[in-house]
């Protein structure tokens, strides 16, 4: 073997290197697998084939083509050729078939690409009918496996103005669909993972109570930008005073051990309140000493408040917040303040540290709003500027009924929200019209 020879040999190794390398960077680079397998058959196109393709399993087994790219995209059709693919067949003949089932890297030549007439079964036709529409000589499918578990298959071909594939090429495939399987599998299990913590944090979400003329909304969104799941949870429940309790906090965390203590913390607080009923401040500070001794290196928000109605007909809001954002006051008019009383520092801190709580009249037919800061915080903006938009939003649903009211502020305030959020509201009824007790009646003459 001459230096030339020798040199061709080492380039060729080194773009092995190189085309594995980035196909590595490319499926870890993002937990969406369908974008990382684009970015990689962007990769392989034109440097391994003319054009590639990947298809995915859905969980039911169906093959759905997730990615097509050709070295002159005018080639393909409106559409890409992605989608949901014929069903794989009890008796695979197919090379797609096979591969889905396990089989390959299998090598195909001209002699191999029959005319779609003559296929097997559907999805024999369907991947011969790409093979003519994309001018195939040659082509290899393999199977994209991990764990023992085909996860899809991988497709390259190259036309009759370039070098054919060979027997040569089926290792750096193998490599490539190694590569590709870890990237999906790790995306699959976070994607598990995440709605193992999203579906633990749903069925922990109290049934509201509806019992008087006080009526009571709520709503939970995990975020939409990430696959994320975090500590924010809400609760409502009866005192055994009468009193409607209104709770809502966020543990800090994204994970499924946020949602987890977020429950247990829920449920010391729903003890904690229906044993001792007292103020909201007394109840929080209570908390905070069972959390710090509980979870000593965690913190959490909560915002603390039980509604009442008193003899005239008129309801009031007691309430204390635990670094919690303040609760939105909408009137019927459309008026809008934010309840600032109460403040404190997160649970957590300084459970040594007094609380207070503040007592205001509600107007009648308002709306209480108590929410997460998944709802009004962007990433580069000041608080405020959502704060802002938060009163501008409820003033116009003001008169809204109570669902379509939180329906409203969802999809004007949650758009591509990076962060879970949570909402609690309640809204008063019209003045009661009943008359006040008399002295003889409250002295029981």
């Amino acid at each position: 073997m001459d230096d030339f020879e020798v040199d061709q040999v080492v380039q060729r190794a080194l773009d092995r290197l190189t085309l594995l390398a980035e196909t590595t960077t490319a499926m870890t680079s993002t937990l969406d697998s369908y974008a990382a397998v684009g970015r990689v058959c962007r990769i392989l196109v034109p440097q391994l084939a003319d054009w590639c393709a990947v298809d995915l399993l859905d969980d039911d087994g169906r093959p759905r083509r997730v990615s097509v790219v050709h070295r002159d995209p005018r080639i393909l059709p409106v559409g890409g050729l992605t989608g949901l693919l014929p069903a794989v067949p009890e008796n695979p003949v197919g090379p797609l078939s096979r591969a889905l089932i396990g089989a390959g890297p299998l090598l195909l030549t001209a002699a191999d690409i029959s005319s779609p007439d003559q296929a097997a079964d559907p999805l024999h036709a369907h991947q011969l009918e790409v093979f003519d529409q994309l001018g195939t000589q040659t082509a290899v499918v393999a199977p994209v496996r991990a764990r023992r578990q085909v996860l899809g298959a991988l497709t390259i071909g190259r036309s009759a103005d370039r070098a054919p594939l060979t027997e040569d090429d089926l290792a750096m495939v193998e490599d490539l669909t190694h590569r590709i399987a870890l990237g999906v599998d790790n995306a699959r299990l976070h994607r598990e993972t995440q709605h193992i913590a999203e579906r633990l944090q749903r069925s922990l979400l109290p049934t509201l109570p509806q019992t008087g003329p006080l009526r009571l909304a709520a709503r939970y969104a995990p975020a939409a930008t990430t696959a994320e799941v975090g500590g924010d949870w809400y609760d409502s429940f009866l005192l055994p005073n009468g009193s409607t309790t209104m709770i809502i906090g966020d543990v800090t965390g994204h994970d499924l051990r946020a949602a987890i203590t977020m429950s247990q913390l829920r449920n010391m607080l729903r003890g904690i309140g229906c044993d001792r009923q007292e103020p909201p401040g007394q109840i929080l500070r209570r908390l905070d000493l069972a959390h710090q001794s509980l979870y000593p290196h965690a913190t959490a928000t909560c915002l603390y408040t039980f509604l009442d109605e008193d003899d005239g007909g008129d309801w009031t809001i007691t309430y204390s917040s635990a670094g919690h954002l303040p609760p939105l006051l909408v009137t019927h008019e459309g008026d809008t303040r934010y309840l600032e009383g109460g403040r404190g520092l997160l649970l957590g801190v300084d459970p040594t540290c007094p609380r207070r709580h503040a007592t205001e009249t509600l107007p009648a037919r308002s709306t209480v709003l108590m929410y997460t800061d998944g709802l009004i915080e962007r990433r580069g903006e000041d608080l405020t500027h959502g704060m802002t938009r938060l009163r501008q939003h409820a003033a116009a649903l003001a008169r809204e009924e109570l669902d379509m009211f939180c329906d409203e502020i969802l999809a004007g305030m949650a758009t591509d929200h990076t962060d879970d959020i949570a909402l609690l509201v309640a809204r008063t009824p019209t003045r009661s019209q009943r008359p006040r007790r008399t002295h003889d009646q409250e002295e029981g003459r």
